[in-house]
């Protein structure tokens, strides 16, 4: 006689919680991924913001902020917008050429066809989000035993304001910062 069948009692299948709300948007799933791909072909604009003391220079970057890039409906490259004191524009004008072939080094193309520089005072409706003032280096203290070498080095000048600025020159040049 054939041993009696047990009956199994369907279960429902486990479903996530990301799915139980309905239809999730298909950039929401892929964010990241997408972000990866784009950095790495060159369309991503935050490597241009973070990085820029790297891709302009740290003499543009010191005076210059990107601040937005525009993109043309007929997809022609884009135009990049710099933001600088009204000082200092002359300078980044006349190194407009240099600045967009970095940064179209930076993206792999020509993704940058002109640049636009908008002119501000140093404290202004850009205030808080960028800053202009360059980083003063840090001195180190000089020790008494260098200051009595710098004094004896030049203790053989007759004349006493110009021993009082060679002794002031030898000790700015021994607390130059080091780089």
């Amino acid at each position: 006689m054939p041993a009696a069948k047990t009956q199994k009692t369907p279960t429902k299948p486990k479903r996530s919680k990301r799915f139980s709300r309905g239809f999730a948007q298909t950039g929401g799933i892929l964010s990241a991924q997408i972000r990866k791909a784009s950095e790495t072909r060159g369309f991503s604009e935050t490597r241009l913001l973070t990085h820029w003391s790297e891709i302009a220079g740290p003499a543009v970057a010191k005076i210059a902020r990107p601040v937005k890039v525009g993109y043309t409906r007929q997809g022609m490259g884009a135009t990049l917008t710099l933001l600088t004191t009204g000082a200092n524009a002359p300078m980044v004008q006349m190194q407009l050429p240099q600045i967009k072939e970095r940064v179209n080094a930076t993206y792999g193309y020509a993704a940058i066809s002109r640049i636009h520089v908008t002119q501000t005072a140093p404290t202004g409706f850009a205030e808080g989000q960028a800053s202009f003032d360059a980083e003063k280096p840090k001195r180190r203290s000089l020790a008494p035993e260098e200051k009595a070498e710098v004094q004896s080095t030049v203790s053989d000048v007759t004349d006493e304001g110009l021993r009082a600025a060679l002794a002031a020159l030898g000790e700015n040049i021994l607390t130059k910062p080091r780089k």
